[in-house]
């Protein structure tokens, strides 16, 4: 028979690969907080313990032994800081007997598994079952799957404790509601990305309707490389209807009362931040979206500070905006370098933007070196003409002068190409796609404009001249980006369906793309799969993003 009443807390953590003592830390510490709110089970993210995602750590032996020696100390501090509490924590479990394949290889040596802490020891285990190998996914490279549901009984009802993916499978949900599942309980480390979020709503609502349970599911916040974790932590009834909704891209702590198995009201989430807020939803997930994975990258990474070139074009103000608010002013550097072909209003924007925003700004002409540079090469670039090789030689002394900055202030340099540009080659490796993290790497031109006004909104920071001018490179006199790519409305349009949907070159012909533009496009794509092997990580917001989402051949003759 089910008690009256009970609390379960929701802790969305933002934790950090490898830090086992600090992630364990932050799950005291919800624990204590949920305690004091009357919880008395608490949910924590999918590898709580060890973060996520690990890749090849978990075929470490070491670091599978640490985490089930701080897995069995946080048993006990838990007992200790919340004796009543039952506490839900991710980790990665060592495989007891290494089997063999047939071919003499092993099978890997963990599973991906939740463990549910109660009085100083584990009470009951559930090993994830469905292990995605998809996009950003390896998990059957690196993870065993379970092969058995995990149903336990606390305080009078049964919980069904299901890691991720398992819910976008039948079968794991099915065993749990056979077995006699009251409530399923979701732990996550879902990424996000532009439209994530109302898909896993929609999920968890067909599942609610379909099985009539009510569902409890925490997701990791927060950001490690390329991913970001929007937490967006939710109950639903068994009617599909939202009862609780955490914050996205904040760490947050939310308490929900339940009677009879169905979620009762919520209290007030404990949030730990402050964010910026906006009516348009779509453009404030994404600007927050990547203020995270900005603050988490460079955080995480053991640093504090951040350079940039700013060259008084869109995509260095949107890059330093974002870094601004992810950072704060005193711990962002802006330094223009200026070549023979820059503009004077370009100058100007650039230090009008570095004002408004109260950061350091630094002016580092590159014409002398340049010239230097050149006079050196004449003698061996046999009097052939000048051409793109002068273009990129200024790009690359501006990158070889803002590394040694990096390197000399012990701050991460930020890269400032866009997707559009990253798609078709129009960068310059070794040059400005120098640098620790690619900050606009998966936003298309149309996304990056649509930022900048966003953030205008917010408080006009990016002069309006460079939402206006035509975009160009400055590196050759009267030069327009449009004198070499189509039009960016074509080309995204074109990049966005070839390479976030799939779509092939006769598709998009078909919607009414010229043949020649779309077989032009996909062409560089592929040719320039060279430099985006060779690039900065960028943060991942769409389906398909330039990193782990896409992996292609370097040498490569098809082109459709």
């Amino acid at each position: 028979m089910l008690v009256d009443r009970c609390s379960i807390a929701l802790a969305q953590l933002n934790t950090c690969v490898g830090d086992l003592d600090g992630n364990a830390q932050k799950i005291l510490e919800a624990a204590v907080q949920a305690q004091s709110a009357g919880a008395t089970l608490l949910l924590t993210p999918e590898l709580s313990l060890s973060g996520y995602s690990l890749h090849d750590l978990v075929n470490r032996d070491d670091f599978l032994n640490d985490c089930s020696e701080r897995l069995g100390l946080l048993a006990q501090e838990l007992f200790q800081l919340a004796p009543q509490m039952a506490v839900i924590v991710g980790y990665p479990e060592r495989v007891q007997a290494e089997e063999k394949c047939p071919d003499g290889l092993t099978v890997p040596k963990a599973y991906n598994s939740a463990a549910v802490l109660f009085k100083g020891g584990i009470w009951a285990t559930h090993r994830k079952q469905a292990l995605p190998n998809y996009s950003v996914f390896d998990e059957r490279r690196v993870f065993k799957p379970g092969n058995q549901s995990t149903v336990f009984e606390f305080h009078g009802i049964r919980f069904g404790l299901l890691i991720c993916e398992d819910v976008w499978v039948d079968q794991p949900i099915n065993d749990c509601i056979g077995a006699g599942a009251d409530i399923l309980l979701v732990i996550n480390a879902s990424p996000w990305y532009r439209g994530k979020k109302q898909e896993r709503l929609n999920l968890l609502q067909r599942i609610c309707c379909r099985v009539k349970k009510t569902i409890v599911y925490c997701n990791q916040v927060g950001a490690q490389d390329e991913l970001i974790f929007d937490g967006s932590s939710c109950v639903l009834d068994a009617k599909g209807d939202i009862k609780q909704q955490s914050p996205s891209f904040l760490p947050a702590l939310s308490v929900v009362e339940f009677k009879s198995a169905q979620p009762l009201q919520t209290y007030n989430p404990f949030s730990f931040e402050n964010r910026l807020d906006c009516a348009d939803n779509t453009l404030n997930d994404l600007y927050q979206a990547l203020c995270l994975g900005v603050r988490d990258y460079v955080q995480k990474s053991g640093f504090s500070d951040v350079i940039l070139g700013l060259s008084g074009g869109v995509d260095s103000a949107l890059t330093l905006a974002i870094a601004v608010d992810a950072l704060g002013k005193e711990h962002v550097r802006a330094v223009m370098l200026p070549s023979p072909f820059t503009l004077s209003m370009s100058l100007e924007d650039a230090e009008m933007m570095a004002k408004k925003l109260n950061v350091r700004y630094d002016v580092l002409p590159i014409e002398s070196i340049f010239q230097q540079a050149t006079q050196s090469l004449e003698p061996l670039f046999d009097n052939k003409p000048a051409d793109i090789t002068e273009e990129n030689l200024q790009a690359r002394i501006r990158g070889v002068l803002l590394m040694a900055l990096s390197n000399k202030h012990a701050a991460l340099l930020l890269t400032t190409g866009n997707k559009s540009e990253m798609a078709v080659g129009y960068a310059t490796l070794y040059g400005d796609m120098c640098g620790a993290l690619a900050v606009l790497k998966d936003l298309t031109k149309k996304w990056v404009y649509a930022l900048c006004s966003y953030r205008n909104r917010l408080g006009r920071v990016i002069p309006e001249r460079i939402l206006t001018r035509a975009p160009s490179a400055e590196l050759r006199f009267d030069q327009t980006d449009q004198d070499t790519l189509p039009p960016y409305n074509v080309l995204d349009a074109i990049i966005e369906g070839y390479v976030e949907n799939g779509e092939s070159v006769q598709s998009l012909v078909t919607q009414g793309f010229d043949k020649q533009v779309v077989e032009r496009v996909v062409r560089l794509i592929r040719l320039n799969e060279y430099k985006r092997q060779q690039s900065p990580v960028g943060l991942k917001v769409t389906r398909c993003a330039f990193g782990k989402d896409w992996r292609f051949p370097i040498v490569n003759k098809r082109f459709n």
